[in-house]
């Protein structure tokens, strides 16, 4: 490979590091990066506002009382005034765009309950959106719903994203034995009261106590702490959030955070995402907790089959292990980046984040401001999609809740964290190898990590020396960036500079300042065919998916699912950057998807796609008298795809015994297809054995729509 000449390759770098200006809807903006794609965020990155926190733009609308304190000091547990339209503001005034943010997520926006809780002395209110009542109506203290509109107007217009936190887990906090706490868990119906807590004669609510966290069942059947835990194997329960979430669905917002996952069914959540992907699919993602090197195989498996991606729980701890408290190297770094990528199926939607309002802010009182700088460049120019709390660019810090979510600091543009973003954020619309791009390490030690992005001819290469007190010598760096000279497309903000690549890649030697980082980079028309996303990456026959990507052309050719193709009438559109196209009637399961250009050129296969039979219900399966030995366990399977099709590698499992239905007795609830006729059987696994229930198979049939529950006693 020839060197460029040195004036050409300056001219070709500073080109692609230079910042972008906010798009407009009306821009000539690549489909993928506008915000009319509502199922890819890969090329986004999200603002996390805790609405009341951010800014009072309509004082008419705060509460009054004891449940406010407008100078948001003397109790953080009060309201302080910030609204959406304080949000309107902001992103009119341009603080939001000028920083690249290209979507907004938001406090839960329902009503919530207006009693202040006294807890321990401490006056307490639900400024945080979580203590909803009704889920169909706007919370007043943020605004009513033409100013919910007004919003999403808003930011439309400027070609931002909103995605509002829902948290269909729970009402507010109740007492069982005493109605006067609180509101009593009340729920209501757009305005009509449906039931309280206390003599919950509907079943409405789970009444099993508080969890103690000890298993995964014990999180979903009992209480989150003290909040009001709603059964979602209640058929009006399922309905309501199938109602409440079309809503504000219907009023144009383009995602969802779905708060407490790891707290309700699994199989109620697939069905719930199934009527979602029905109706207006929007990119969803859940939180399920993680602690400090915590990895849990079942947080895996919800990322991968639940139909939502997840907040990135394992991401945002180890960065802040490594950047923020040095309990780790950049080492422990690559190997969560590896070992992520290996669990994720697609790893490229999890929401990553290094501080958010459930753990202390990352910013610690006295310590360098550098820590942040770095991590949030790592974050930025890594898989994933990028989150960032309100503050973190103006260095707020802040051990716990409420202290992590004091009121907003400061709406400075001229800190160092601000341009950062500024600089970074726009590389995720411009640069695909950014926003779709695999991880490679290129260079490492103990407090250096150099890594590669790379997606079809685009490339990323960031250097990161968290040490800084010490430069490093770099010498041996082979990276897949074309020969020729290449700027830092921060500018020398986090004293980076340039680097020189020769023949095969090879860089010269350089120094790395002492706190450094670089992002060099490079782009290039895509001639092949190039899938940098799906979505959603589950669905029924006859619904829309979106293919984002690069090189597809102009032309329409042919997507396949399996080795099912789709042609003509069911291409609804062809992009070169973008495919929507109708799933086709194929066998249930999971298929990969190919496109293939007009001109006969194939794209890799993007793996994981799920069919879903039909339309989607929540059954529980139960059995009772399934007695097991020591290291037993009891799982499900069935004659539909959903059940495993009666592979027992896929079958469903382990069930639950200990809440809902005690030992020998073991349940679940499952997403099947609804209308159907199925056929089931149960079996016990330890290990590699398998054994399978006697008899013949159980039979079943779904309802259309609602919820069921199935008991049959094992058949020996």
């Amino acid at each position: 490979m020839k060197t460029l000449p040195k004036l050409l390759a300056a001219v070709l770098a500073l080109s692609l590091t230079a910042a972008l200006p906010p798009l407009s809807p009306t821009a000539s903006a690549s489909p993928d990066t506008s915000v009319s794609n509502k199922q890819n965020f890969s090329t986004d990155v999200i603002y996390q506002i805790v609405t009341d926190r951010f800014s009072d733009g309509n004082s008419g609308n705060n509460p009054t009382g004891n449940a406010f304190d407008g100078t948001c000091s003397s109790n953080l547990k009060l309201y302080c005034g910030g609204d959406w339209q304080g949000i309107v503001n902001k992103i009119n005034d341009g603080y939001l765009t000028g920083m690249g943010i290209t979507a907004i997520w938001i406090s839960q926006p329902v009503e919530n309950i207006y009693s202040v809780i006294n807890y321990s002395g401490t006056n307490s209110t639900a400024y945080h959106g979580y203590w909803a009542r009704d889920f169909k109506k706007a919370n007043p203290a943020f605004g009513n719903m033409t100013d919910f509109q007004n919003l999403i107007n808003a930011a439309h217009a400027k070609n931002i994203k909103v995605i509002i936190d829902f948290a269909p887990n729970h009402t507010s906090p109740a007492m069982e034995t005493n109605t006067a706490f609180a509101e009593n868990g009340k729920l209501y119906n757009n305005g009509a009261f449906v039931g309280s807590y206390t003599g919950d004669t509907n079943r409405y609510f789970h009444h099993n106590g508080g969890t103690d966290f000890s298993t995964l069942e014990n999180g979903i059947y009992k209480n989150l702490f003290d909040l009001a835990d709603l059964d979602h194997n209640n058929g009006f329960i399922d309905t309501y959030f199938k109602e409440a979430i079309r809503t504000w669905l219907d009023l144009g917002i383009d995602g969802i955070r779905v708060d407490a996952v790891k707290h309700m069914p699994f199989g109620w959540q697939k069905n719930w995402m199934a009527s979602i992907y029905n109706t207006k699919p929007v990119f969803t993602f859940g939180e399920w907790f993680l602690g400090t090197n915590e990895v849990d195989p079942a947080n895996h498996h919800f990322a991968n089959e639940s139909g939502m991606s997840l907040l990135d729980f394992r991401f945002g701890q180890k960065v802040r292990q490594v950047f923020r408290d040095n309990t780790d190297s950049m080492l422990g770094l690559d190997s969560m980046v590896t070992g992520t990528a290996a669990d994720y199926a697609q790893v490229n939607d999890q929401v990553t984040f290094i501080d958010n309002h459930d753990m202390d802010r990352f910013q610690v009182q006295g310590a360098s401001n550098r820590k942040l700088e770095q991590a949030l460049a790592f974050t930025l120019t890594s898989r994933g999609v990028p989150a960032i709390y309100y503050g973190t660019e103006q260095y707020m810090t802040g051990n716990g809740d409420p202290n992590n979510r004091a009121k907003m600091a400061s709406f400075s543009t001229a800190t160092t964290a601000y341009n950062v973003i500024k600089k970074l954020a726009p590389l995720r619309k411009s640069n695909p190898a950014i926003a779709y791009g695999t991880t490679q390490q290129r260079w490492i030690n103990n407090d250096v990590y150099i890594y590669e992005r790379k997606f079809g001819s685009s490339t990323a290469v960031v250097a990161i020396n968290r040490n800084l007190t010490s430069p490093a010598s770099i010498s041996g760096l082979v990276t897949s960036l074309p020969a020729g000279t290449y700027t830092d497309a921060l500018g020398g903000l986090l004293s980076g500079g340039g680097l020189t690549v020769g023949s095969g890649g090879a860089a010269s030697a350089f120094t790395l300042a002492a706190g450094g980082v670089s992002v060099w980079q490079y782009t290039a028309a895509q001639t092949a065919p190039a899938i940098g996303h799906v979505g959603p990456m589950m669905a029924k026959a006859g619904n829309t998916v979106t293919i984002d990507g690069r090189g597809f052309g102009s032309t329409k050719g042919t997507v396949y699912f399996g080795t099912t193709a789709v042609t003509g009438a069911n291409i609804v559109s062809w992009e070169d950057t973008e495919i929507k196209v109708v799933v086709p009637s194929a066998a249930a399961g999971k298929y990969g998807i190919k496109v293939r250009t007009a001109g006969a050129a194939d794209s890799s296969v993007y793996g994981g796609f799920n069919l879903l039979t039909k339309e989607q219900v929540s059954v529980r399966f139960v059995v009772n008298n399934a007695s097991t030995a020591l290291g037993e366990n009891v799982y499900l399977t069935g004659s539909v795809s959903e059940l495993g099709q009666w592979e027992p590698g896929k079958a469903i499992g382990p069930l639950f015994n200990k809440v809902m239905y005690a030992y020998p007795n073991w349940y679940y609830d499952v997403s099947v297809p609804a209308g159907t006729a199925i056929e089931f059987k149960f079996l016990k696994k330890n290990g590699s054995s398998v054994t399978w229930e006697g008899g013949s198979n159980h039979t079943f049939t779904t309802p259309s729509s609602g919820t069921a529950t199935v008991t049959v006693n094992w058949q020996p």
